[in-house]
């Protein structure tokens, strides 16, 4: 079992910028790690998430402004998040799992206010 723990989330002016952490206990290098959020009263969505390969996929919503990394020798995940908006608050979880049909592994998410 992987656990993730997530870190680096905050409250923030609108424009602003905050960089996720996700510090998994185990390898991931072979693991497709992503990064979603859930807003108040919606379903939780994608944000980015990066394969193993490097294939790495964005949600239009934050193309251009958001960006997924991985240090797979560290075991860490980080999503840079600039340009920041009211409509990405949201509690940001970290995902990992060996194949894209699988549920994998959630952290205890981290709480990510915009303010206007």
């Amino acid at each position: 079992q992987v656990q993730l723990v997530e870190s680096g989330g905050g409250l923030v002016q609108a424009g602003g910028s905050l960089r996720l952490s996700c510090a998994a206990s185990g390898s991931i290098i072979s693991s497709i790690m992503g990064w979603y959020r859930q807003a108040p009263g919606k379903q939780r969505e994608l944000v980015a998430r990066t394969a193993g390969s490097g294939i790495t996929v964005l949600a239009d919503s934050v193309k251009g402004r958001f960006t997924i990394s991985r240090d797979n020798a560290k075991n860490m995940v980080y999503l840079q998040m600039n340009s920041l908006k009211p409509e990405d608050t949201a509690v940001y979880y970290c995902n990992s799992r060996p194949a894209y049909y699988m549920e994998g592994y959630w952290g205890q998410g981290t709480q990510v206010t915009v303010s206007s």
